[in-house]
């Protein structure tokens, strides 16, 4: 028999035991179904990681293949003498030719500058300005804004036969209204003096692409500012000096960098119209490249260019980014500070 009681005293200890047991094995349950479901998603994550990978893959090849793998080829013909037989490495010859017994790199670099000096700021004044102009409420604003773009589009072959057309001595349109005037057109491709600012003139032809992106940064200005430039008695040429021009200088900078990474690759044109010539007025240093490359088959010679381009590209780019402080403002940003 049992003392009265304690069948009581067992099962309420019991009971105790039991409540206890399934507070002490909550945190378990809970730890596995955390463990559960952390499983479920490092699946999840594994899964959009190689689904990732797979979308991404084709790129990354076309890029090892078609970009990173010629460009470090390039990199080891510049230091080579290759015509498309045996390859000779010979140091450094390359680029002491280059830089010392190759008059003609001298005259591309020559032609492609003054072509930089003055193409460049034009093409930043001339598509800011039309970009203004296309910014007001007129009339038929689509059209004009179609307009004006569709040159950006036409391909760079097209666009030189057309200019080719123009600048005729005999046929040229230039020349007919010129004629109008009173004013004896010159040839304008066949003279070494005037091919140049033919050439710069021609460049005007493609305002249309840094046009549609100064329209996109003047209709992100705030109006608010323009209204408050009107309070203190701005006129709009003291709005444009005070709002627009510095709302614009990130654009003007995107364009500025564009335009110089550009103009330091003309090719088409001079290969179309002049090649080269009159008497290398026009031998543009992509030009001058090209032909050692695949005229003259000196592969070595060529990549060496190609590097030398490079590097001015480099250089010129990273002056514009280390003077952009200087001038370049950013809606938010105190100067001085990040």
């Amino acid at each position: 028999m049992q003392p009265p009681g304690t069948g009581d005293c067992q099962a309420y200890v019991t009971e105790t035991e039991q409540s206890e047991m399934r507070e002490h094995s909550l945190p378990l349950i809970e730890t596995g179904r955390l463990a559960r479901v952390r499983g479920w998603l490092g699946r999840d994550r594994t899964q959009e990681v190689l689904a990732g990978y797979v979308f991404v893959g084709p790129a990354i090849l076309g890029f090892l293949i078609f970009a990173l793998g010629p460009l470090a080829a390039s990199l080891y013909l510049g230091f080579t003498d290759y015509d498309l037989g045996e390859i000779h490495f010979i140091g450094f010859r390359n680029y002491t030719t280059m830089l010392s017994e190759d008059p003609l790199f001298w005259q591309s670099l020559k032609v492609t500058f003054i072509y930089t000096i003055f193409s460049v700021p034009l093409g930043l004044a001339a598509g800011f300005l039309v970009a203004l102009l296309l910014n007001q409420r007129v009339r038929l604003l689509s059209v004009f804004r179609t307009i004006y773009y569709l040159p950006a589009l036409v391909g760079g072959v097209a666009a030189s036969m057309v200019w080719l057309w123009l600048f005729s001595r005999d046929f040229g349109l230039v020349n007919f209204f010129l004629g109008l005037v009173g004013i004896r057109g010159p040839s304008w491709l066949g003279s070494p003096t005037w091919v140049m600012p033919a050439f710069i003139i021609m460049s005007l032809w493609g305002v249309g692409g840094p046009m549609l992106i100064y329209l996109a940064g003047l209709q992100g200005i705030p109006s608010e500012l323009y209204d408050a430039a009107k309070v203190d008695g701005a006129g709009p040429f003291g709005r444009l000096w005070h709002v627009t021009i510095p709302m614009m200088t990130p654009v003007i900078f995107f364009n500025l960098v564009m335009g110089i990474i550009g103009t330091f690759q003309v090719f088409t044109q001079a290969y179309v119209m002049t090649s080269g010539g009159p008497d290398n007025a026009t031998l543009f240093y992509v030009l001058y490249l090209y032909q050692n490359g695949w005229q003259y088959f000196k592969m070595g010679y060529a990549s060496a260019l190609a590097w030398v381009l490079f590097l001015i590209i480099l250089a010129f780019t990273a002056l514009v980014f280390r003077s952009s402080p200087a001038w370049v403002y950013y809606e938010g940003e105190i100067r001085g500070r990040n």
